[in-house]
């Protein structure tokens, strides 16, 4: 079956080049995939590839599993000897009825370059499947996954449905993360979520198209977007964030209900930064009291949104002061960020309201989002605990006012029983859409 020619395109451009392979399922036509990337997770990885099993069959045989072992080089050696044993048992596996699939990025000449990590290893997985999709009966998906988060029956066929109907090329899945070994690591991912999710709402309350959470098992795609999105990055951290951010830019970002996936609260020194080493830094007392934005941070930003859209037919000049009315930091940063020069130019290249409102969220992303709610955050309007900075955020988005950190995560959670997940427990009470008010720019 010929490849589309802007897949082509994109393998032969941009796809992934090196030693990497896939082995196991041979067959090709599949309506998607999900990529899987392991490294040094063999026992959570097996479980996760439990749940993909309980998928319905008329779905679960139309949806590869390609599972991308890896470690860059020099990793140590005991994480390398895991990878070989995952290996292994990947390669005899027989409990499963999955269309299985894998890679081995370990093996001599096929790990993965020195400071290369799990952005590449997506990538090698991405890449590789889309020879494997069929691309004559509809648009094929592609789903990010991790090898230590649960997935319900029905994660699958939310996918479908939702994609069915959507008019963006990708989606953020509902996520809560699963129950941690000890108190002191609850309390610890406790406030790590609540951050999460108390960052997205800040953003969508304040009309931010970058609303949402950015977790890389917590993701989906039109596999067509994704080739027209670039690919995904191939950093070591922070992948999720940047290739949903170009998501935004050229598909659309959205909101997907129906299931949730539960990651992992463990703790990790894999990446500089992301959801393990937040709760090492935790468990460590670092941060706890200094994690939250201020909701003025939210309301400046809400305020700098909405005068960048009103007038988007004024000078530069103009808009930088009515910006530094805002926020002196505000006119600060934007012309750190070269505003005088591109302001002009959206206004040249957009002659409509709507198309430069498209635009200027492309330009004023995602990141220079969250470098000016930083700014702020380090400078007039210093970071607080939980307990002081996030009452008056719910009560802006219309919810009860509370300052214990459990009870503030379940509201944000859509679940009054406040609970968190059992080992094993599939069914649990929350919300199905877990972005509170995002909306995204519409293509």
């Amino acid at each position: 079956m010929p490849l589309p020619p802007v897949i082509e395109k994109y393998l032969r451009q941009r796809g992934i080049s090196g030693p990497w392979r896939l082995t196991g399922e041979s067959r090709r036509s599949f309506s998607g995939a999900v990529i899987v990337p392991a490294f040094a997770e063999e026992e959570t990885l097996f479980a996760t590839l439990a749940d993909l099993a309980t998928q319905p069959a008329e779905i679960r045989h139309r949806y590869l599993v390609v599972v991308v072992v890896n470690h860059p080089a020099g990793a140590a050696v005991e994480a390398q000897k895991e990878n070989l044993r995952t290996l292994d048992r990947l390669a005899g596996e027989t409990t499963f009825d999955l269309p299985l699939a894998w890679v081995d990025a370990v093996a001599p000449g096929q790990e993965l370059p020195q400071g290369e990590g799990v952005g590449l290893a997506r990538k090698i997985g991405f890449d590789l499947v889309l020879e494997r999709l069929d691309w004559e009966s509809g648009p094929p998906l592609l789903i990010s996954l991790d090898a230590d988060t649960r997935v319900r029956p029905d994660y699958y066929s939310a996918i479908e449905a939702h994609f069915r109907q959507a008019w963006a090329g990708a989606a953020v899945l509902p996520f809560c993360h699963a129950r941690a070994a000890s108190a002191e690591q609850e309390r610890a991912i406790t406030l790590y979520e609540l951050y999460l999710r108390s960052y997205a709402l800040g953003l969508a309350q304040a009309g931010s198209p970058y609303g949402f959470h950015t977790i890389g098992s917590a993701f989906a795609c039109r596999a067509e977007a994704y080739v027209r999105a670039g690919g995904m990055n191939r950093r070591s951290a922070g992948e999720d964030f940047y290739f949903l951010q170009q998501m935004v830019k050229t598909a659309g970002v959205s909101p997907l209900a129906g299931t949730v996936v539960f990651p992992s609260p463990r703790l990790s020194q894999r990446t500089p930064f992301g959801t393990g080493r937040s709760i090492a830094s935790l468990l460590a007392g670092e941060g706890v009291s200094t994690l939250f934005h201020r909701v003025d941070c939210y309301r400046l930003l809400n305020a700098w949104l909405g005068l960048a859209i009103a007038a988007w037919r004024e000078p530069a000049r103009q808009v930088l002061l009515a910006a530094g009315e805002i926020h002196p930091a505000l006119a600060d940063y934007l012309l750190a960020a070269g505003f005088p020069a591109i302001w002009p130019r959206l206004q040249r290249q957009n002659r409509t309201g709507s198309a430069f409102a498209t635009a200027f969220h492309c330009w004023f992303d995602g990141l220079k989002t969250r470098k000016f709610i930083h700014l702020l955050s380090s400078g007039s309007l210093p970071y607080q605990s939980a307990a002081e900075a996030l009452p008056s955020l719910l009560s802006w988005a219309g919810l009860p006012e509370t300052p214990d950190p459990a009870a503030q995560l379940a509201l944000l959670r859509g679940c009054p029983a406040g609970g968190r997940p059992e080992d094993g427990e599939i069914d649990v009470c929350l919300k199905e859409c877990n972005v509170v008010g995002f909306a995204g720019i519409r293509q």
